[in-house]
């Protein structure tokens, strides 16, 4: 036997024994329970904010559904980018006993093996934030995905960034009538990045603002590789970027910390959106260092998820939950800018 297989045997026992000692647990402190929901969720890496915080929320909704006739454990793990490790995971999850799966794919083109082993054991599975291919969720009527259009996203990115120009004639820093451009990418071949990119840059132009790329840099949804790209691009461009369009929120505090360190005052960067309303970037547009967001509605996706996971353990009726072709159910995204920003602060 291999260390690796040692190593997926251990795990998996450790899971069963993890959900053993919770049944005993609830049965001692509540014998009124009559049944125990287990929900295993899988996210594609441990490092992604908004992941973490949607999982929060979730965990959050579906201990919410507690009561004296039913418990709620949820066990949260992270495919650390490897899909066939994801897949061990949730192999693991089955065989601990979960109830609902709930899969934050690490390779959405790559969901396979989830989907067969979920469909031999009868066990629903809720797919979120990265959406797998539409012939993939047609496999089986137990199949959902939970999120947004991303198309929608990079839409409404470029029509704050296009508002912000048009009311800010300034931003075009060397007075050409064009804006130069970077554009960070979050990676390769990813559907969500792909939209944004395309659908963004494609709406700018359409409301009259013309544009002159300097480069698009990958920097897979991560902080510091934004930082460290554009700290790159600064040493190439210097002040001759003006804009910077980011397909998320992290690579677009990267962009604003990559400036930071190069000394920069507030008038000499270019102007910074991004996507996701994370806390950090609601902040940042608050203070004028990012002038955009679009916002990434994970308290409604959470929530959905959160009854989906329910009503498919209790064998309910979803015919009201809104779900499109009774796969999908699409949370709306909303503009962010600093005349708005304060109600996503709560303030």
């Amino acid at each position: 036997m291999s260390r690796r297989d040692v190593k997926k045997n251990m795990i998996a026992w450790l899971c069963v024994w993890v959900f053993l000692i919770s049944l005993t647990g609830c049965g001692k402190q509540d014998t009124k329970a009559d049944h125990m929901l287990r929900v295993g969720v899988v996210t594609y890496t441990p490092d992604d904010p908004f992941i973490n915080a949607m999982t929060d929320i979730i965990k959050s909704n579906l201990k919410a559904k507690e009561s004296n006739t039913m418990k709620v454990i949820v066990s949260v793990r992270s495919g650390d980018n490897d899909q066939q490790e994801q897949d061990e995971i949730v192999e693991e999850m089955i065989d601990a006993g979960c109830d609902v799966l709930c899969v934050n794919l690490v390779d959405r083109t790559a969901p396979s093996n989830i989907v067969r082993m979920a469909r031999q054991n009868d066990i629903p599975v809720i797919f979120f934030n990265r959406e797998p291919v539409q012939e993939d969720l047609l496999q089986w009527d137990k199949l959902f995905y939970v999120g947004c259009d991303a198309a929608q996203s990079g839409e409404m990115q470029g029509e704050i960034a296009a508002e912000y120009i048009k009311n800010h004639p300034e931003v075009d820093k060397n007075g050409d009538g064009k804006i130069q451009y970077v554009l960070l990418e979050g990676e390769a071949g990813h559907q969500d990045a792909i939209s944004r990119t395309d659908l963004s840059v494609k709406t700018m132009i359409e409301n009259e603002i013309e544009l002159e790329k300097l480069s698009y840099q990958f920097a897979d949804w991560n902080r510091a590789q934004a930082e460290n790209r554009v700290s790159q691009l600064i040493d190439q461009y210097g002040s001759e970027i003006e804009l910077i369009l980011s397909n998320n929120d992290e690579m677009a505090l990267g962009a604003v910390e990559a400036y930071k360190n190069a000394g920069y005052r507030q008038a000499e960067r270019p102007i910074i959106f991004g996507i996701d309303g994370l806390t950090d970037a609601l902040e940042a547009v608050e203070h004028g260092t990012m002038q955009g967001t679009v916002y990434n509605d994970k308290e409604d996706q959470a929530r959905m998820i959160a009854l989906l996971t329910v009503a498919l353990f209790q064998g309910s009726d979803i015919e009201g939950y809104g779900l499109e072709d009774d796969i999908y159910y699409m949370s709306q995204y909303r503009k962010v800018d600093g005349d708005n920003v304060d109600t996503f602060l709560g303030k």
